[in-house]
């Protein structure tokens, strides 16, 4: 089992910036990669960002690349997302999600990850 905590959610203005953490306990030798996603009210959960968690390869969506920057730190089991210019409609709950299996493929879709994070409030005020 693994368990992933995400936090550093929650009101801020437009053009101002969140930094996302998700920790992640449990069997973490078997994280391969890891993703961010995020859902608004209404909407289907979406893809943000993911890396491999070796060598760290990252992938964005079209949305947020070059405003968001995804990272992990390896020795913490943690990972992180860096939001800057941020928009009224990032306002979602934002999850981050391991993905256990390999290959990696297909990181975009949200079947590819065992496991979720219970979410964290992102509010973007204009």
């Amino acid at each position: 089992q693994m368990q992933l905590v995400e936090s550093g959610g929650g009101l801020v203005q437009a053009g101002g910036s969140l930094r996302l953490s998700c920790a992640a306990s449990g069997r973490t030798f078997s994280i391969y990669a890891m993703g961010w996603f995020r859902q608004a009210p209404g909407k289907e959960r979406e893809f943000i960002a993911a890396i491999s968690w070796s060598p760290g390869s990252t992938y964005y969506a079209d949305s947020v690349k070059g405003r968001c920057t995804i990272s992990r730190d390896i020795a913490k089991n943690t990972l992180y997302l860096q939001m800057n210019s941020l928009k009224p409609e990032d306002t979602a709950v934002y999850f981050c999600a391991v993905r256990t299996l390999l290959p990696l493929r297909n990181l975009k879709s949200i079947d590819s990850y065992q496991y979720w994070g219970q979410g964290t409030q992102v509010t973007v005020s204009s």
